[in-house]
């Protein structure tokens, strides 16, 4: 529909000011669907009410993706405050419900329970969830999440500590579609690239769980194809029952995972027909490291992968 022509008015600056606010709402949802999310929220909706308007359609509001602005900045410790967190959800919580039961993926960081219970409740069509690093999202809500939005095909629950292996229950009992999972840990080993931006108490509040999360993932998530699961403390039991239960697996992340050797891994994945790529857990490990409680002695390491990587 072609938009509609000026008034006729001598005055140039009127003639543009009439154009712009008659715009019909078709003509504007036309522009608009050009815009980013993000465009869309720093510009257009404060031209005016019927621009305003035009953004809260349903069928510009199907996805609300922050997360490539976030990827694409420095991570600040502005993110960590509870006024950040408000602001991302009152975001969230405008577009569910101008989306009008029709959003489908929700990618953000530092959401809180309040915004994913209400997304629970209006959001029963949602197939992708990536909600990385948001220490206030509970259980309480993820269980909300597992019970209305079983169409779920991509979950990313990244640097969420307070989400736990009830959770992955939950939504591996409820969510058959389910085949993406990305449950990565911060770099606990050397986390000098976190410390000063996130809280210590949440970086030391790493959950310790690995194979327990692993026995949940492998008997309730037989479907998936994607799984990450970075820094994860998991031991080759876990990983092995990974392998057995989710034998569709094509995509494995085990970056960081210290607990693992070479032959745990190769043994743990030589029955995974449609494994593509694994990514094992070759990285530089700081010397200080060698001297926690945790792995008591040097020779462990020296026992993983063999590589250069690892002659300090």
């Amino acid at each position: 529909m072609e938009c509609k022509e000026g008034t006729g008015e001598t005055d140039a600056e009127s003639v543009l000011i009439s154009d712009w606010a008659e715009l019909t709402h078709e003509c504007l949802l036309n522009i608009l669907s050009r815009f980013t999310f993000e465009q869309r929220w720093t510009g257009p909706m404060f031209v005016c009410k019927p621009w305003l308007n035009a953004c809260k359609d349903p069928s510009l509001n199907s996805v609300f993706d922050l997360e490539t602005r976030f990827d694409s900045s420095s991570e600040s410790t502005r993110w960590w405050t509870p006024e950040f967190e408000r602001r991302i959800d009152s975001m969230l919580r405008s577009v569910i419900t101008w989306s009008n039961g029709n959003l489908t993926q929700i990618l953000t960081r530092h959401c809180s329970d309040l915004s994913l219970n209400f997304a629970a409740q209006r959001c029963p069509n949602l197939q992708v969830l990536s909600i990385k690093s948001s220490p206030r999202v509970t259980d309480a809500s993820m269980a909300q999440i597992a019970y209305h939005c079983r169409n779920l095909k991509q979950l990313d629950i990244s640097y969420c500590y307070e989400i736990s292996h009830e959770s992955l229950s939950l939504i591996g009992r409820n969510c058959p579609n389910l085949k993406i999972l990305k449950r990565n840990l911060m770099n606990w080993l050397d986390p000098s690239q976190h410390v000063g931006i996130v809280p210590d108490e949440y970086l030391n509040a790493c959950p310790q769980d690995g194979d327990t999360e692993a026995a949940v993932i492998a008997k309730f998530m037989p479907q998936l194809e994607h799984l990450e699961i970075r820094f994860s403390k998991l031991s080759a039991k876990g990983l092995g029952s990974i392998c057995e239960g989710c034998s569709q697996l094509e995509h494995l992340d085990l970056s960081g995972c210290a607990n693992l050797t070479s032959r745990d891994i190769l043994n743990a994945t030589s029955n995974l027909k449609d494994l593509k790529e694994v990514k094992k857990p070759n990285f530089y490990i700081p010397r200080s490291v060698f001297h926690t409680e945790r792995y008591e002695h040097w020779r462990l390491y020296d026992e993983r992968f063999q590589t250069d990587v690892f002659r300090i």
